[in-house]
């Protein structure tokens, strides 16, 4: 493998700041032992570590291989060194991947030998893993055995994929948990995602610098796919940096190494050189780094190493209006010589005086606005703790997957983003609550929903549907960015859909209808992400609102499930729940509205609604040509019954030439509008017809009986039972009509 052309790139931006920082700090004094190389190539070498005999603290010697041009340093065995950091106190490295065609495997991962003092930096680097259909561990070994937590990770691979980051498809990353102590090494397993497909594909899993990846990622992820895909000349990373941490330990022998006491008997330590000073690390008070002192620059581990800064020499950096004097660890800017005449003087007096009142006037304003933020700030954290704050940091807190995807925002943030909540912003509103562009201050552009209702039950709602979206992670659900608790309306930040929604497509006036194709793909889509939800998102969810309205389509008409507000996670051993009667008028599953207990079947009976407008073009509720009010899947279902889809279905269908395939996909609707919830499919049966019905790889005689078979055992679809699903449908028309459904 070789580094694709961006990393190089990458690296050699990091060598010329390198560069610029030699040469910033050469003035500050010397960075290595008297007569060691301060540098190998473009990499500076500082003290601790040194190349050869004499010129580096124990277990910080490098090499340096003057062979290659230019020079490259090696830690260990062969091991490069990009850069090291005495202020961060760091060291980057250069790893390579190894990658493998075996489903499952165990390996490794530890710091080049010889460790001495450097581990693995968890705040700075990822674990990331490439492959399909597998989940990767990353476990890490103390000097005392294997530590119980470990970075876990889930990757899956679809028969399509379209990798243009590390969200779960073809790649996962997750970050490196934090270990106290010496952590020369990781355990790495690799093994196959339970319940999915042998997918063959190739497989690496690595720790890398996190600022790297993050530049490199969708390159990555994208030559990962167009490697599955079987592209010629595709280049994938053959090795990627590390971030590796340091400290030195105390030795209580003064002039030994780098810290000694301060006195006999002291409890403080300093470091070598004077101007600087020592901290510890992770609470260790026998691991401590070193660094100088403010207005001080260069080397604290070595004699005179922290040299003063001449602030004169840096305008740039510290301003001076007047002349410039400079001090040890500091500088003075003194004024220029005024002009000493009596006019001057009256000048000068005035200024002032003007000054002084201008002053005065907003030091009194100042005093204002800091009471009326004070009120603010208190009202804002009386709406966090109301709006559920504490519950849900503590939710993210405890979930580092979570942490990395939800942000929780800033009310002022918001305001920006939004220009204070402008009516011209307003995307639509359902519900749950209204929907506004936002414009983030890093230019990305977001939709944000308040609720409308300040009641407890809507802000449980919108608690719920935080909950419910942190942990989905599927390309056809909607994805949550974060949120907003410091307002009396809690707000939530979702990507931005740019192309409405599916009812305003088939419904609205838009100048381009959906294609069947289009609609079939929308379908299938659609399926997909609530087969997620029922079985395999980590939690279980029934969406319990499953209408046009909430299907968003972007610009090129890719699915997105969105408004949870009404969704309810469930358990492994759960089946249903019981609610208050919730739903939609035209979309609501009539054996729920009898019962009050809704299944992931109910979700079905809304889906079957949605398969039907895909069909007929009309709404859920229609006025018959004698003004009366009907129910479309009651008068839908009476139809096909009757063998009469064609004086229903869309005419724009029959003209595509895609009537073969609505029967197929009119067959299912209809499976999935039983009255009963067991004579229904399930959202996985309902994917598979609609992959075979878009695939055409089944004969469409073939695909409806198979429709029958995985819907019912003993219901049939001939015309022969007409008469009784028309009594049934009848029963539901009655009540629709009857009720108001609560939204």
């Amino acid at each position: 493998m070789r580094i694709a052309g961006s990393s190089r790139a990458t690296i050699g931006v990091i060598g010329a700041l390198n560069s610029l920082l030699l040469l910033a700090t050469a003035l500050a004094g010397p960075i290595a032992l008297p007569g060691c190389p301060e540098s190998c190539g473009d990499v500076r070498v500082p003290y601790p570590f040194g190349i050869g005999q004499g010129c580096f603290h124990n277990g910080f010697n490098l090499t340096c291989d003057e062979t290659q041009h230019p020079p490259k340093l090696f830690l260990g065995d062969g091991v490069e060194v990009l850069n090291i950091s005495l202020p961060d106190c760091t060291v980057r490295i250069q790893r390579n991947i190894s990658w493998s065609r075996h489903a499952e495997f165990n390996g490794s991962w530890s710091v080049p030998a010889p460790a001495g003092p450097l581990r693995v930096s968890s705040a700075r680097n990822s674990f990331v893993a490439f492959g399909c259909n597998m989940v990767a561990k990353l476990i890490p070994y103390s000097t005392l055995g294997p530590i119980t937590y470990s970075s876990i990770c889930a990757a899956v691979c679809s028969e399509t994929l379209s990798g243009s980051s590390c969200s779960g498809v073809g790649c996962c990353r997750t970050s490196i948990a934090p270990v106290k102590g010496d952590l020369p090494s990781y355990g790495v397993q690799v093994k196959h995602l339970v319940g999915q497909s042998d997918y063959v594909s190739d497989r690496a899993v690595f720790i890398v610098d996190q600022d790297w990846f993050s530049i490199n990622e969708a390159e990555m992820a994208s030559n990962f796919t167009k490697l599955q895909d079987y592209y010629e000349n595709i280049v994938m990373v053959g090795s990627v940096p590390v971030v590796l941490e340091w400290s030195l330990d105390i030795v209580r022998d003064e002039g030994l190494f780098v810290l000694s006491p301060m006195g006999p008997g002291s409890s403080d330590f300093r470091c070598l050189s004077s101007n600087s000073f020592s901290y510890t690390i992770d609470g260790n008070y026998d691991k401590r780094r070193c660094n100088c002192s403010h207005g001080y620059e260069g080397n604290p581990y070595i004699s005179d190493g922290c040299q003063d800064i001449d602030e004169c020499q840096l305008p740039d950096i510290y301003p001076c209006h007047g002349i410039c004097i400079n001090l040890p660890g500091a500088y003075r800017c003194s004024p220029k010589k005024g002009i000493r005449s009596l006019p001057g003087l009256v000048t000068i007096i005035a200024i002032s005086a003007g000054f002084g009142l201008l002053f005065s006037i907003l030091g009194a304003a100042k005093i204002t606005n800091t009471f009326k933020q004070r009120r603010a700030k208190n009202l804002r954290q009386k709406f966090f703790k109301r709006n559920h704050g504490l519950l849900l940091q503590q939710l993210i807190s405890s979930n580092k997957d979570i942490a990395e995807r939800t942000k929780i925002f800033s009310l002022e943030e918001l305001d920006q983003a939004t220009n204070k909540f402008d009516q011209n912003r307003i995307l639509g509103g359902g519900g749950h609550g209204t929907v506004y562009k936002g414009i983030l201050s890093n230019q990305h552009v977001v939709a944000i929903k308040k609720s409308k209702i300040v009641v407890q039950r809507e802000i449980d709602q919108f608690i719920n549907e935080v909950v419910i979206l942190s942990q989905t992670n599927h390309r056809n659900v909607v994805k949550l960015f974060g949120c907003c608790l410091e307002t009396e309306v809690p707000l939530l930040v979702y990507e931005f859909i740019s192309n409405g929604t599916l009812s305003y497509h088939l419904h609205g006036q838009s100048e381009n209808p959906l294609s069947w194709k289009d609609r079939l793909r929308i379908a299938l889509e659609t399926a997909r992400a609530i087969a997620y939800l029922h079985h395999a998102a980590s939690i279980s969810v029934f969406h319990r609102d499953i209408k046009s309205a909430n299907i968003l389509l972007t610009d090129p008409l890719i699915a997105k499930v969105s408004d949870f507000g009404a969704s309810r996670s469930i358990s492994v051993d759960e089946t249903g729940v019981h609610t208050a009667i919730q739903g939609t008028h035209g979309y609501l599953d009539p054996e729920y509205y009898y019962t009050s207990r809704f299944t992931e079947k109910s979700d079905v009976y809304s889906f079957g609604v949605i398969l039907v407008e895909l069909l007929t073009r009309i709404t859920p509720i229609f006025s018959s040509r004698s003004s009366e009010s009907m129910s479309l899947a009651s008068h839908f279902v009476s139809l096909i019954r009757e063998n009469r889809l064609s004086d229903i279905l869309d005419s724009q269908i029959v003209e595509e030439g895609g009537t073969t395939d609505a029967e197929v996909v009119a067959r299912l609707a209809e499976a999935c509008l039983s009255l009963k919830g067991v004579d229904r499919p399930t959202m996985r049966q309902v994917e598979t017809t609609l992959e075979d019905v878009q695939s055409s790889e089944v004969h469409h005689k073939s695909q409806i009986t198979r429709v029958t078979q995985n819907v019912t055992k003993d219901q049939s679809y001939n015309g022969n039972k007409s008469s009784e699903g028309t009594r049934l449908y009848s029963l539901e028309k009655e009540f629709i009509q009857s009720s108001e459904i609560p939204r």
